[in-house]
This record gives structure tokens, sequence and C-alpha cells, in this order.
């Protein structure tokens, strides 16, 4: 689906891989809707682009997602394409984690994802047509110590678009579910400054959010529903399928416990 002149609405625009989507769709002709709370970083994703626009939105609150979205296709058209891209990524073992980040992980990343898509989707399938594309990770696929808060919302989101998809797939929306490893983006930041694993420095540079969006494209006119960025990241894949055993020997040997 070309975006010239097309309406596309994303969560988490204020950075990351929220802003990467923006810039280049908006570049492309696209009339961007973001929604985040980050109300500096939105501004600077759409500096330079007039048409860029800003909702200041907390994806956890139906209702204001809701209003936003009607505001949204109101005063800029049709959602002709939906990149999902809020989320948190603090880490720390799952005891000692604080109990609120734990639950406020899962509102955001899954939560949000349910409020989108209820307020997003219904419009798409009346019309026959659009893009969905949620953010899950590897995270989603293979957990590691110290990740489990993440690593739940991620398996969270993945079981929800997969089932998404299924109930949908005849119904002309493209649908695609993304599971990068690392990229860099703030969102890494999080994790580093909180408690980070030692397998994810084992697993080389994180990936540059461009690299992400260009799979994303390539699987959607391939008309595939699970993006794997990296070849890596497929090979990850047949591992925890096959041998998830190992996985955590491996796990364990490099985390020391």
């Amino acid at each position: 689906m070309s975006n010239a002149n097309n309406v596309v609405l994303i969560t988490g625009g204020g950075s990351g891989m929220g802003r990467e989507a923006a810039r280049r769709f908006a570049s492309q002709g696209a009339t961007v809707a973001l929604l985040d709370v980050n109300v500096a970083g939105m501004t600077e994703t759409a500096a330079s682009f007039d048409t860029v626009h800003n909702w200041t939105v907390d994806i956890t609150d139906y209702a204001a997602v809701s209003a936003a979205v009607a505001e949204v296709q109101e005063q800029c058209g049709p959602i002709e394409r939906l990149y999902n891209c809020a989320a948190i990524m603090p880490f720390g073992k799952l005891v000692e984690q604080d109990n609120a980040i734990i639950h406020k992980q899962m509102d955001i990343n899954y939560g949000g994802l349910v409020n989108i898509t209820q307020a997003v989707l219904p419009d798409m399938l009346s019309r026959g047509r659009g893009d969905f594309v949620s953010f899950a990770s590897m995270a989603g696929i293979i957990p590691m110590l110290k990740t489990g808060a993440y690593t739940a919302t991620k398996f969270a989101v993945r079981a929800f678009t997969e089932t998404l998809y299924h109930e949908n797939r005849n119904s002309g929306i493209r649908f695609a579910c993304v599971c990068p490893p690392a990229v860099a983006t703030p969102l890494l930041q999080q994790g580093r400054e909180t408690a980070w694993p030692k397998m994810l420095d084992n697993a080389g540079p994180p990936l540059e959010p461009r690299q992400v969006i260009d799979a994303i494209e390539e699987s959607l006119n391939k008309g595939k529903f699970f993006v794997y960025p990296t070849r890596d990241a497929k090979i990850g894949v047949f591992m925890r399928r096959l041998f998830p055993g190992l996985i955590w020997k491996q796990v364990h040997q490099v985390e020391g416990f």
C-alpha cells in the first residue's frame, strides 16, 4: 500500500520506532497522526513536517484513545495504517521489581494494544482495507532472566495479534506482528538503566529502527504475518520451538545464576 495521501496513526510517536515510522511516512506524502504522552518528543518528531499532527493521549485510557481516534478521522480522514509502537521496558527480577511497574508494563504494552485495536480496527473492517502493524518482540518468543515482566507483555501482544489476524484474515486488512531483536531506541535505554541482562550484550549490536521498518514493509507486501527482521531472529524462533531447554541452559550460563 502506498503511503501517498494516506492517513497513518502511530502510537508512541514521540520517540524511537514511532518517530522513525512517522518521519518516513510523512516524507512519502502521508498524513501522520501521533498518539503519545511525550509532548516534547512528538513536537520533535513533527519538526519540519506540516502533515504530522499530535494528540496527547494516555494509551491506557480507552475513552481517551477512542476520542482521539475519532478526532483523527474527523480532521484527517479514514485511518489507512496503524503502527502501534507505544511501550515501556524496565527490567528486573520478578520478585524484586516494583509491583506497580510490572502492572504498568502490561497496561501500556498489552492494554494499549487492546485499546487502539478496538478504537481503530472496526472502521478498517467496515471499509475492507488497511494495514495493522503490532509490535511484539523476540522477547515475546524467547524469555530471559531479568526480563520477565516485559517478556510477559510481548507474549500477550503476540498471542492477541495472531488471534486477531486469524479472526479477520479474509477482511482485506493486512496484519503484521513485528518481532525484532534489540533495536537502538530510547526503549532500550530503559532496560540498560534498570537490570540489563548479559545475554543482550552477547546478541551483537542493536538494529537501527529503519531496518525494522524496511522489514515490515517487505513483509506486508509479501503477505507475511510475522516479521523477523534478521536471520538470527528466524534462527531464534526455530531454536525456541525445538530446543527450549538448550536456550535456558545458555541463559543461565551467561547470567551466572
